[in-house]
């Protein structure tokens, strides 16, 4: 492993993370860059766990969507496990899934059968939040070494930075469109009924709260339908 060179291309990595323009964007430039940065690598994806069910948020690759779905039908593989319980171990390499693989029985005669002959994944986190788990994939058995897998690990460093960068920025933006959302339905309202902003306010924070729907979408139904119906 030539870790000067490596050493450079994070730098650049990380600079082209910072440039992308959304999360989404941030990911897929991060399971891309997985796959040319880490030799041997040639697959990469991010899997998360919502809800007990596995969502494959970035993928490169044509083997990581099914690994992905094989994982979450079976309830079991490391990328799943490794998504999963966060609190525990923040690593995981497999050097030989033509081997047999007594924690992921089911999965490791999927992955056999997708052609996944070694893995290596890291878990995407900050000190705040976890992401999910960025996962590399090779059809060779024995490609993910030590020293690769700990420059899957610098590169999911780096990514989680940028991702929690993209993700804050995203929130702000967010909060920007819903802030300008909710004035502009105030708008309508003080205009057709003669309400104050109090007033106005008023109306949008209760139609949120007895239907159960985010202030933001209330403020949209407003702004799409302006008529005397508030909503």
């Amino acid at each position: 492993m030539d870790w000067q060179k490596f050493a450079e291309e994070m730098a650049l990595l990380a600079r082209s993370l910072l440039k992308q323009d959304s999360v989404q964007q941030t990911l897929d430039e991060i399971a891309v860059s997985a796959v040319k940065l880490v030799d041997g690598c040639d697959a990469a994806g991010i899997l998360a766990v919502r809800k007990g069910q596995a969502v494959t948020l970035a993928s490169y690759g044509d083997m990581v969507e099914e690994s992905d779905r094989r994982q979450g039908e079976l309830g079991e593989g490391p990328c799943f496990d490794l998504a999963r319980r966060a609190d525990e171990d923040r690593t995981f390499r497999v050097v030989d899934m033509t081997q047999p693989q007594p924690d992921w029985p089911r999965y490791a005669e999927a992955a056999r059968e997708l052609g996944i002959g070694s893995m290596t994944g890291v878990l995407l986190y900050t000190h705040e939040e976890d992401f999910g788990a960025l996962n590399l994939y090779a059809r060779r058995p024995g490609t993910f070494t030590e020293d690769i897998a700990t420059a899957g690990w610098l590169l999911a460093s780096h990514a989680a930075v940028a991702l929690a960068d993209a993700r804050t920025i995203d929130q702000l933006e967010h909060a920007l469109e819903t802030r300008h959302a909710i004035g502009e339905a105030m708008g309508i309202l003080r205009e057709r009924h003669g309400m104050s902003d109090e007033e106005a306010f008023s109306v949008l924070r209760n139609i949120s709260q007895h239907h159960n729907i985010k202030l933001r979408d209330v403020a949209q139904r407003v702004r799409d339908k302006r008529t005397d119906d508030p909503v």
